[in-house]
């Protein structure tokens, strides 16, 4: 039968279940990759597991996100994580080193392999021609264990390009234009696999920025083949021997289709505040605009600074911006460096940062209260700047600069000089890299705690009854970033439970985690609306309510990756049956849910009753036979313990 590339990427490392639509299967996981905002649980999660050694063909921690240093609890992770990577037998890329995307893309990506990473941009790997997939830290610390990866059979969406982008337009123009087609959900339960003539004019590099994003559209991962531009580019990172070619047998097809003709596109933006709210350039053109920022695992190539550089070339950036550049890997900064980019961007006025996210998650570079910001990073969630009152545009590197000269929104088809032709170096320079090879004697090597540190909390297992008051109601899309917030002041807490939890829904509710501690021990509950937990796959989002005492959440409908969080936490996701019984409930109302066991597991229905106003709702869940015991038993790790055990 034939197959298209996530077809035979699926195929060939199932080892669970069946290739059914909307089936629980079990993959085996060749690769991993962690980053220091997610790594450090990650790490004691592991280390909760009781092994000594990674079982994956590779599995590398980075250290990109929090790279202040204001005090000693960033480093002092940094430190931790270090000393994880040697004892377990991880590769190690220290901070500075650069993004963890673009990095792994150069140093250890390989075609036709799997990835499983705990950031939701994971996703961007399947430029190599890689199944690669975000999750949760829990899920990636038990691929390294060995353990197969449990999904549900996504359907696949084949998506043709024809054509060849015009002069200004981009592949960030390519994804937007995704977005503004299918929105911030459009791609649940789907694979992306992206086919066709036109994948001859985009570089590896193009294709990267394309996957990158693809998380923005809620897809469990984008897929590209392994074809003559991947060969291409792992021989100019010196690694031509990883090389394999993976494409679609010719007959293959997809579950659902679209089509993209790259030459009648044009320049696009992102309005505040979501990565849906695309329009083009032109309809927003005379904007002011206070920052332009350019880098980020959304536009991490050479090519992104380069054209940055050469239309900003002998020019000044406006008096009244701040033009902020973000090398995203050593490799990229020395190109700059070598190819004179880096001296055009800082003599027009840029910001030189260090190499990592930055900005991006919120550490440092947050914008004026209610001033533009136009940004090439992936994501524009209300806040997640750093400045609560942000308005935060994504765009293309050529729309960043062109702004960036003019102070105003600017479609670079309208700057008055010709569009520049970039000349790539074909080989590159691993060396400038510093990535530290697994350690083989790890005998008696101990991990490095600072007193941030703090173990993981016990979840006991879910009672048969649940009575609690619902503590919180949000609205559609809620963000990770608004259940947990991210950036300078929150996420060095990262390894301490106790700590974050205190900054829970903050963004919502300022007071609630003073009521959630209230019923910390009997219970509470939280009612949210469509797409619920999208963006980051941090699950501090769903360890801290559940630290809190969340017992379940009820939404009209849940992102992937937040979904599996809450189960692997012990949190019930359960949907409304009805989305009108979602506008019937209301904050402090206390609802009732009854045989939770029995109802899971025979498929009865789940019933909720709402004592305060003595309504019933039915309710819904997805949860396979293995996701039900794993919630019921207080989450994966007392789970998979308890299996251990027996």
């Amino acid at each position: 039968m034939a197959q298209n590339v996530s077809q035979k990427l699926i195929a060939d490392h199932l080892v669970e279940g069946n290739m059914a639509s909307g089936k629980e299967i079990g993959l085996r996981i060749d690769q991993t990759l962690t980053q220091d905002a997610t790594g450090t649980l990650v790490m004691l999660e592991f280390e909760a597991l009781g092994l000594e050694r990674v079982r994956t063909e590779v599995s590398a921690q980075y250290v990109d996100h929090n790279l202040i240093q204001e005090d000693f609890r960033n480093p002092d992770d940094h430190v931790f994580l270090a000393s994880a990577a040697k004892k377990y037998g991880l590769w190690f890329s220290p901070p500075g080193n650069g993004v963890s995307h673009p990095v792994h893309m150069e140093r250890l990506g390989v075609p036709a392999k799997t990835l499983l990473g705990s950031d939701s941009h994971t996703c961007a790997a399947g430029s190599l021609g890689m199944l690669a997939i975000g999750a949760g830290g829990l899920e990636v610390a038990m691929a390294m264990a060995g353990e197969p990866f449990h999904t549900r059979m996504p359907d696949i969406m084949g998506v043709e390009l024809t054509g060849k982008l015009p002069a200004w337009v981009s592949a960030k123009d390519v994804i937007l234009e995704m977005l503004r087609r299918h929105g911030v959900s459009g791609g649940k339960g789907r694979i992306i696999e992206y086919y066709g003539p036109g994948l001859s004019e985009l570089s590896a590099m193009d294709r990267h920025v394309i996957a990158n994003m693809g998380a923005e559209l809620g897809a469990t991962a984008t897929v590209f083949p392994s074809d003559e531009t991947t060969r291409a580019f792992l021989r100019a990172q010196g690694r031509e021997h990883d090389w394999v070619e993976l494409k679609a047998d010719s007959d293959a097809g997809y579950d659902v289709t679209d089509a993209i003709d790259l030459s009648i596109l044009e320049p696009l933006i992102a309005l505040p505040s979501s990565p849906e709210n695309v329009v083009p350039v032109r309809e927003v053109a005379g904007k002011p605009v206070y920052q332009t920022y350019v880098g980020s695992s959304a536009n991490p190539g050479l090519r992104d600074f380069g054209m940055a550089a050469a239309i900003v070339r002998g020019q000044r950036i406006d008096e009244g911006v701040s033009f902020d550049v973000n090398p995203t890997s050593r490799q990229v900064l020395q190109q700059m460096i070598e190819l004179g980019s880096l001296g055009d961007l800082v003599s027009a006025g840029g910001r030189l940062h260090q190499t990592g996210c930055n900005g991006c998650i919120g550490m440092g570079q947050a914008p004026a209260t209610g001033r533009n910001s136009l940004r090439t990073v992936p994501r524009n969630f209300p806040g997640r700047s750093g400045t609560e009152e942000d308005a935060v545009f994504l765009c293309s590197p050529e729309v960043a600069a062109a702004s960036g000269l003019n102070g105003t929104i600017t479609d670079p088809r309208t700057l008055e000089q010709p569009y520049p032709q970039l000349d790539e170096p074909k080989a590159s320079d691993g060396n400038v890299d510093i990535m530290h090879p697994p350690t083989e004697d790890t005998a008696g090597m101990a991990l490095q705690k600072g007193p941030n540190i703090a173990s993981l909390p016990e979840f006991e297992p879910l009672d048969e009854r649940i009575e609690a008051p619902v503590l919180l109601k949000t609205g559609d899309d809620v963000s990770t970033d608004e259940i947990m917030p991210a950036g300078a002041k929150v996420l060095p807490y990262r390894s301490n439970i106790p700590v974050i939890s205190t900054f829970t829904f903050s963004r919502l509710d300022e007071d609630y985690h003073d009521r959630a501690i209230e019923y910390q021990q009997a219970g509470s509950l939280v009612v949210g609306g469509a797409n619920y937990g999208q963006g980051s796959s941090r699950e501090h989002a769903a360890i801290a309510p559940a630290y809190l005492g969340v017992k379940a959440v009820l939404a009209k409908s849940f992102a992937r990756i937040h979904w599996q969080n809450l189960v692997n936490f012990g949190v019930l996701p359960l949907e409304f049956a009805d989305d009108a019984d979602y506008e019937r409930v209301e904050r402090d109302d206390v609802l009732v849910i009854d045989g939770l066991r029995d109802a899971l597991a025979g498929g009865d229905p789940i019933e909720a009753h709402n004592k305060t106003r003595d309504e019933r709702y039915p309710l819904t869940h997805s949860l396979s036979e293995r996701q039900i015991e794993v919630v019921m038993a207080g989450g994966l790790i007392r789970h998979t313990r308890e299996c251990k055990a027996a």
